[in-house]
């Protein structure tokens, strides 16, 4: 069903049934936007119960009610999500995430409510132009003079949820909008509420900032209004950093990287991290600036940064694995040997399409021709992965021989020295010099190298007697 006989059909259906429905908030938003959004928001003056039996005349897909208690109802149709809420209003205890929500009983009293007044919009159906749209705090004029300003009281406003700091960041890092100027005071003024805020919420909606189109501009709003000394304080070492002559601005190249990679939270939190050691790693020789080491030091950083954000936990690992990998990517050279190759790939395991990206967005030189010839370092390192990757299973190569073989060969029990062997002879499969399922010769060399440590043991225990 498209969205506007959707909204059409259950309009009808609530008002044949004496209730009125509208259209609210983000969801007209989008529509005067242009924006496209599978989700529709409806508020109504029914009741959850009256909501449910409503809804199932038009036979949604599911039907959610563990938001009944708070007035919510929601409807799938297909990959169409559809909440409707019945006429809230609300009193907040301050700095708490538990409002006291009491049903309401008019449309304008649910608007005043909301956050911003580009969300404390309704319409009754379609908005077929804006004569139709129910505007009581001026939404549709800060829409088109592309401004976020607080519904109401801004201070009010973030006192109910300080959340909503950063969700004013969001919507200007979504849209492209500025910041009205007394909503932008206030968040000013209240930024320290963030920290009173769960982890999870922040990185949640942080995430949604940094996969934004104009994320730079978010990162950039969320370090002026003192917001980023709550999400990640790092970043803030960049801005802090002595200017270096003939050497890029880090911070800078952090927010290009992070708008240059593809939209993908993964993506964008490997290149908002990719530099984040720069600063602790800053040093010189003979008067050249270098940071030894800043990947490693980068991927402490991103574990704890992401940690700290109480992030899942292989999304942690991907990103820390990106950080330390992305210098090694960007030193790829045309001389790199097939065992280099395969090196490369089994230690970015499933993250290297993620670290090719980075690649390709780790060029922010302002010279056309040295981010041409990056860019064709990374096509070429991309096409020598595919190339190789269609030879052979470059993840699956092991010792041709397993423990079992080996206890049996040299008629030894378990112990330490079966992991040696097999790590020998895996750096063998990896070099070229032996067939992953060549056994015989990979006999050989085992016997070599327990020999040779024999040899090796031998003569550190003559050393020692001595």
């Amino acid at each position: 069903m498209e969205s506007e006989e959707l909204i059409d059909r259950l309009t009808e259906t609530f008002e044949a049934a004496g209730h009125r429905l509208y259209l609210v908030g983000g969801s007209v938003r989008d529509i005067l936007l242009g924006r496209a959004s599978p989700d529709l928001d409806f508020t109504t003056d029914a009741r959850p119960d009256e909501i449910q039996r409503l809804a199932k005349k038009l036979r949604p897909d599911a039907l959610f009610a563990v938001g009944a208690k708070f007035g919510t109802i929601g409807l799938a149709f297909g990959d169409r999500l559809v909440e409707i809420t019945t006429f809230r209003s609300e009193t907040y205890v301050p700095r708490s995430r538990h409002p006291t929500v009491t049903f309401g009983h008019s449309l304008e009293g649910d608007l005043a409510r909301r956050d911003f007044t580009i969300n404390a919009m309704a319409c009754r159906g379609i908005p077929r132009d804006t004569a139709a749209i129910i505007d009581p705090f001026g939404g549709l004029a800060d829409l088109r003079a592309a401004l976020i300003r607080a519904v109401g009281n801004p201070a009010e406003r973030f006192d109910e949820d300080p959340l909503r700091l950063l969700r004013a960041v969001r919507f200007a890092a979504q849209l492209g909008f500025r910041i009205e100027r007394e909503t932008e005071a206030a968040i000013r003024r209240s930024a320290s509420a963030l920290a009173e805020i769960s982890k999870e919420r922040i990185s949640a909606e942080f995430t949604k900032i940094l996969v934004a189109p104009h994320a730079a501009h978010g990162i950039r709003l969320c370090v002026d209004l003192g917001l980023m000394e709550h999400i990640v304080p790092e970043l803030l070492e960049m801005l802090q950093m002595p200017p270096v002559k003939g050497y890029k601005d880090v911070f800078r190249h952090t927010l290009l990287v992070v708008e240059q990679i593809p939209r993908e939270p993964l993506l964008r939190w490997s290149a908002l991290l990719h530099d984040i050691a720069k600063p602790r790693t800053i040093g010189w020789e003979h008067g050249n600036v270098h940071f030894r080491g800043h990947e490693r030091v980068g991927e402490e950083m991103a574990i704890e940064i992401l940690r700290r954000l109480r992030m899942d936990a292989a999304f942690i690992q991907s990103v820390a694995r990106i950080v330390r990998l992305h210098v090694r990517a960007n030193s790829y050279a045309s001389d790199w040997t097939d065992s280099a190759l395969r090196r490369f790939i089994r230690e970015a395991g499933d993250d290297l399409p993620a670290l090719i990206a980075l690649c390709r967005a780790d060029v922010t030189s302002a010279r056309p021709a040295r981010v041409e010839a990056a860019q064709a370092r990374a096509a070429e390192l991309e096409a020598r992965v595919a190339e190789l990757l269609a030879r052979e299973d470059v993840a699956r190569l092991d010792s041709p021989l397993d423990g079992n073989e080996l206890m049996a060969l040299f008629g030894r029990g378990p112990g330490r020295w079966i992991g040696e062997v097999k790590s020998y002879l895996l750096e063998q499969v990896l070099d070229g010099a032996l067939a992953p399922d060549d056994k015989a010769r990979a006999a050989e060399l085992a016997e070599a190298f327990l020999s040779a440590r024999a040899e090796e043991i031998g003569e550190a225990r003559k050393a020692g007697a001595r």
